[in-house]
């Protein structure tokens, strides 16, 4: 999780891709245990990955040291890569990095792979909350709008998927009424989930809105509230939050009329 925050911030202000790759790797070459002060083994190799700015020649000797940050008052402890370090060599692992400015950075992890058994947890079936309300969906993302379409029909609901905002608000434009809540995403191309929902409430003042939404420095909670948000999901949302929430709302709707 540390190391996709810092790959998320890394690539916050043009974007990029972000990689994470797992595989199983035999270590028996003397020359790359040295290397990487590793014993001769089975491995599982953790590969995470941007595209993002990239770290510096001389700030790459220094991430894994405690209190060492390049961010900004209150964005950062430095304590992060050094908590991963100390809890991969623990384990008789090791962690490498890779970097070039302007292009990404790469974090190569090796943990050993231990031949202890697992302790079998028994699965219990959750009981969700359901309805029939009809729900406006708007994602950018096509598979994720079908993610949460289907999610949201097996509960029940009717559900109608737009992955473009400017379409949504068109849609709901012509048809105000034939929608009891809509979902959005916040960040969005054209026009995001913030000024989407000011714009849908402008046409239907008491249509309840959920924001999905990541990190992100652009929303809060107060400033969400301020303009009329019912609530958050954060992506990537489970099935369990995303129910309880549009359960939630629609009920506070009713009861506020």
């Amino acid at each position: 999780m540390n190391l996709c925050t810092n790959a998320a911030h890394a690539m916050e202000d043009e974007g990029g891709i972000l990689a994470v790759e797992l595989e199983d790797v035999r270590i028996n070459d003397s020359s790359f245990m040295q290397d990487q002060h590793l014993k001769a083994g089975d491995y599982l190799k953790l590969t995470v990955s941007d595209t993002g700015m990239g770290i510096s020649p001389e700030n790459i000797v220094s991430i894994f040291e405690p209190y060492f940050t390049t961010k900004g008052p209150g964005e950062g402890t430095g304590m992060g890569l050094a908590v991963v370090h100390g809890i991969i060599h623990i384990y008789g692992g090791n962690i490498s990095v890779k970097s070039d400015l302007g292009k990404g950075t790469v974090f190569k992890i090796y943990l050993p792979i231990t031949g202890k058994p697992g302790t079998h947890i028994e699965y219990i079936s959750e009981e969700l909350p359901t309805g029939t309300e009809r729900i406006l969906f708007v994602d950018d993302e096509a598979p994720i709008a079908d993610m949460g379409s289907q999610v949201l029909k097996r509960l029940g609901y009717s559900v109608t998927t737009r992955t473009s905002s400017i379409e949504a608000l068109e849609l709901f434009r012509s048809k105000p009424n034939d929608f009891d809540l809509v979902i959005t995403d916040m960040t969005m191309p054209n026009m995001t989930g913030d000024r989407l929902a000011t714009e849908l409430m402008a046409i239907k003042p008491n249509i309840p809105i959920i924001l999905c939404t990541g990190f992100s420095k652009k929303i809060s909670h107060e400033n969400a509230a301020a303009i009329g948000l019912k609530a958050f999901v954060n992506k990537p949302f489970a099935k369990a939050d995303l129910s309880e929430t549009v359960r939630k709302i629609l009920d506070k709707a009713k009861i506020s009329g």
